[in-house]
């Protein structure tokens, strides 16, 4: 067995990691030798304790500042920083997509080389690409049923009502997804299901009309939130790609040249399933974004959604190379 310092016995997975903060309009900096966030009241300055080796991903909204004694403790801890803007929506805005949270990855580059190796074995090669992102599509799915289907807080709001829509609309995507034979095919094939998720979320909890914002255009509260909980899957997102050494840019269904694509393509793993649910059930609820937020979160690590994106990774990769030739 190889020989761990103290050090190592330490460090937590960030698979098991419990805690993803959003912070704005206070100041990260070392105290004492911890990372703490400073919060004004009045004449007196609050300091709250971040559990860094607990931590994966760190938003920093509007109002906040960072020292570079915290970047520097929070980058050997592995911890996530992104500068997002108010509520954790994107940070700026262009004419066609969003453009993603400005993230800062912890600056080591002694990360596992094998799944990047599996990764590139396949990904110039468009069959074995779309092979990889038709199994993130049945992940998806599978996620979407497992967590729509069993979660007893959805089940109690009402949900219930839809299992039957769910699962046709479920089926019907899985046949979608097997007659793909296209990347834009099988976006779209996504985009027409999570419509349906829209439509059958806003029938469980009476929610009314609904449309779909783009670029964080949205007034209504289920838009906020949706855009908001998004933000946190990407982080969570990113997390899995950097503890597996795999580069953003390696996308399998959002484009070659997408920016940060991979990241998104993770991220679609539990967004639909996790986010968008919550998203109704807290307007519905009259929640603030505190409290979505506290939600998603808790039900993020519930359902172990960081476990379910690094091992759904690690099996497209493994599985994806060994077929390659």
């Amino acid at each position: 067995m190889e020989d761990l310092s103290p050090a190592d016995l330490k460090t937590i997975l960030h698979s098991k990691r419990a805690n993803v903060y959003y912070l704005q309009h206070c100041r990260l900096l070392v105290n004492g030798g911890r990372v703490e966030y400073v919060t004004d009241q009045g004449r007196q300055s609050l300091y709250w304790n971040i559990p860094i080796a607990n931590t994966t991903t760190v938003l920093l909204g509007t109002g906040t500042s960072v020292t570079q004694a915290a970047m520097r403790e929070m980058a050997k801890a592995g911890v996530l920083v992104g500068f997002c803007g108010g509520g954790g929506t994107p940070l700026f805005s262009a004419n066609e997509v969003d453009i993603e949270v400005a993230w800062f990855s912890p600056q080591s580059e002694y990360r596992p080389t094998e799944y990047l190796q599996a990764w590139v074995h396949f990904w110039f090669d468009d069959v074995k690409r779309l092979a990889a992102a038709k199994y993130f599509q049945y992940a998806r799915l599978g996620r979407i049923r497992e967590h729509w289907l069993g979660s007893r807080s959805l089940h109690e709001a009402g949900f219930q009502v839809i299992e039957a829509a769910l699962i046709s609309a479920l089926e019907q995507g899985g046949q979608d997804i097997e007659t793909s034979t296209t990347t834009m095919e099988l976006l779209t094939v996504e985009a027409r299901l999570t419509k349906r998720l829209f439509k059958l979320a806003c029938d469980a909890v009476d929610y009314g009309s609904f449309r779909r914002a783009k670029r964080g255009t949205g007034t209504d509260p289920a838009n906020r939130f949706l855009d908001h909980g998004n933000y946190l899957a990407y982080g969570l997102a990113a997390t899995a790609t950097w503890v597996l050494g795999l580069p953003h840019g390696l996308a399998i269904l959002h484009g070659k040249t997408r920016r940060g694509g991979l990241v998104f393509d993770v991220a679609d793993l539990i967004k639909d399933a996790v986010i968008l649910p919550q998203a109704f059930l807290s307007a519905m609820r009259g929640d603030d974004e505190q409290a979505f937020r506290q939600a998603c979160i808790e039900s993020l690590a519930r359902t172990e959604a960081l476990d379910f994106m690094i091992d759904t990774v690690k099996s497209v990769a493994m599985r994806q190379a060994s077929d390659t030739p």
